[in-house]
C-alpha cells in the first residue's frame, strides 16, 4: 500500500462481524423479545451456539473482551451456575428440541474453568440441544492457564479444535501487552493437544502491538507457523480504543507503530504467510491451509462472517449465552447484560439477560448481505443479490458514486452494479463496506483502524 493512501483511506470503521453493527444496538430490545423471537424461530434450523466465559487470570492490557480478573474459582462456579441455568431457560423458549451445527467456547478464557465444569457444560448442551453429526466444537486457549488435564477433558468432550492465543513471541512486546508468555509454554500446550488428538489447531496473531517491529512479526510468524503447525492462522490488528478500554491506557500511544508501520507489518505478514508459508488468505485477516475447510468454503463462494469472524457456519441463528454474549436471529440481534453479577441476578430470577439489540428489516437484510460478500468474497454483483432480495440493484447508485475515490486510486473496480475489491485494496474492504452502511455516520470515532 502506498504511504499516500495508507493516510488517506486509515479510516476508523467496523469490523462488520455483524449488520448493523453493535453500538447501534439499543435498550427497545429486551429479555422478554429475545424469548419472542425464541420461540418464532423455525424448528427445521440449525443452531450456532456461542458460550462467553467472562474471566481470566490476568489482564491483557491489549484486550478488548469482555472479562473481569479473578485469582479465585468461586467466582467462575457462580457464573456457570447462570451461565448452565441460562442454556436451560434458552432451550426452553425455543419451538423444540433444535440442533446445533457449531459450538465455540469464546472469553475471556474457558480455560479459566475446571475440567470438570467444561465437560458439565457440554453434556447439558447435549441434553438440551441435538448436536449434529460432524459438529464444530471449538474453544479458545490461553496457553498459560490451560494444564493437560483441561485438555484431555476438552478431547474427551468432544472438542474438534483449538484456536490458541499467540499474539507475538517478543518478550519486550509481551512485557509491553502483560502477557507473558514464552514459546516453549504454547508449544506444551499445542504437544497436548496432538497427544489427545484434538484434529484442529489455529493461532491468533496480532500486529500494532507496543514495541512490535515489521522483522519482530516476521520471526514470531515463522516461529509459531514452523513449531505449532496450524491450520489455520489469524493475523489481527490492534485496536487501540483506551476510550472504550481503560486498561488499554497502560500502553503509552508514543510505543504503538504509527500508520505506515501498521501498513508495513500487516502486508509483509501477509505476504510471507501466502508466499512463502502457502496458506490462503481470507478476507481481511484470516488464512487458512490450501485444503482446510475454510479455503475450500472461500473459493466456493460459501464463506460467511460473524461475530466469530470468517466461518464456514452457515446457521442463520446463533445463540449466545454469557455475560456480554451476543446473538443472531432471523428478527435481529440480541446482546446480554455485560456486567457478571448484573447478569447472574437476571438469570437467577428467571428473566433472559439481554438489555439491548436491533430488530432488522428487508433493507437491513439486503445490506447485510452486500457486506458479507464483499468481506468474504472481495467482490460482488449488486443486481443478482438484489434481486434475490426482490428490489433492483440500481437502488445503490448513490452508493456506487461514493466507491469513486476508492476507484480513482486503484483500490476497487466498479464495471455497472458489479463491484472487485483489488489485491492492493484488499487491506480497506472495510472502507467499501462501510459505504453501503446506513446506519454509519462519516467522522465516527467508535471503532478500530481499518487496518
Amino acid at each position: 500500500m502506498r504511504p499516500d493512501l495508507a493516510a488517506k483511506y486509515d479510516l476508523r470503521v467496523p469490523r462488520y462481524t455483524s449488520y448493523p453493527t453493535a453500538p447501534h444496538f439499543h435498550p427497545g430490545v429486551t429479555g422478554e423479545t429475545y424469548r419472542g423471537w425464541l420461540g418464532g424461530v423455525d424448528p427445521a434450523l440449525e443452531l450456532s451456539l456461542y458460550l462467553h466465559i467472562a474471566f481470566c487470570a490476568e489482564m491483557c492490557w491489549f484486550c478488548g473482551c469482555h472479562t473481569k480478573i479473578t485469582k479465585r474459582y468461586a467466582p467462575v462456579a457462580a457464573y456457570m451456575e447462570a451461565l448452565w441455568r441460562e442454556i436451560e431457560l434458552v432451550a426452553e423458549a425455543l419451538p423444540t428440541r433444535m440442533t446445533a451445527r457449531h459450538i465455540h467456547f469464546g472469553g475471556g478464557s474457558p480455560t479459566i474453568l475446571k475440567s470438570d465444569d467444561f465437560v458439565r457444560t457440554i453434556d447439558l448442551l447435549k441434553s438440551r440441544f441435538l448436536l449434529k453429526d460432524g459438529a464444530e466444537v471449538a474453544v479458545e486457549l490461553d496457553p498459560r492457564t490451560a494444564d493437560e488435564a483441561y485438555v484431555e477433558a476438552m478431547a474427551g468432550a468432544g472438542v474438534t479444535r483449538a484456536s490458541i492465543g499467540v499474539q507475538d513471541l517478543d518478550p519486550k512486546v509481551q512485557q509491553a501487552i502483560n502477557r507473558i508468555q514464552p514459546y516453549d509454554v504454547t508449544e506444551r500446550v499445542v504437544e497436548w493437544l496432538r497427544k489427545y488428538r484434538v484434529p484442529e489447531v489455529n493461532i491468533d496473531l496480532i500486529y500494532g502491538l507496543p514495541h512490535q517491529s515489521v522483522d519482530g512479526l516476521l520471526k514470531t510468524i515463522e516461529t509459531a507457523v514452523e513449531g505449532f503447525k496450524p491450520r489455520r492462522v489469524a493475523l489481527f490488528g490492534y485496536a487501540h480504543v483506551p476510550w472504550m478500554k481503560k486498561h488499554q491506557r497502560l500502553i503509552p500511544e508514543e510505543s504503538l507503530p504509527d500508520t505506515n508501520a501498521r501498513w508495513q507489518q500487516y502486508e509483509l505478514g501477509c505476504r510471507l504467510l501466502t508466499e512463502t508459508l502457502g496458506y490462503v488468505q481470507i478476507g481481511l485477516d484470516h488464512f487458512a491451509a490450501p485444503d482446510d475447510a475454510m479455503a475450500v468454503a472461500l473459493k466456493e463462494k460459501r464463506l460467511h462472517r460473524n461475530f466469530q469472524g470468517y466461518t464456514t457456519d452457515s446457521a442463520t441463528t446463533l445463540i449466545g449465552f454469557g455475560a456480554s454474549g451476543i446473538g443472531s436471529l432471523p428478527q435481529g440481534y440480541v446482546a446480554n447484560e455485560g456486567e457478571v453479577h448484573a447478569y447472574q441476578r437476571t438469570i437467577a430470577s428467571g428473566g433472559l439477560a439481554v438489555t439491548r439489540g436491533i430488530a432488522i428489516n428487508d433493507d437491513d437484510r439486503l445490506r447485510r448481505e452486500i457486506i458479507e460478500r464483499l468481506m468474504c468474497d472481495l467482490e460482488i454483483d449488486l443486481d443478482a443479490v438484489a434481486g434475490r432480495h426482490g428490489v433492483d440493484g440500481g437502488r445503490f447508485d448513490a452508493e456506487l458514486a461514493g466507491l469513486a475515490p476508492l476507484q480513482a486510486d486503484g483500490l476497487v473496480k466498479v464495471d455497472g452494479h458489479r463491484i472487485a475489491v483489488t489485491e492492493e485494496g484488499r487491506t480497506l474492504v472495510r472502507a467499501v463496506c462501510a459505504a453501503f452502511d446506513r446506519y454509519l455516520k462519516a467522522g465516527e470515532q467508535r471503532h478500530s483502524k481499518a487496518v
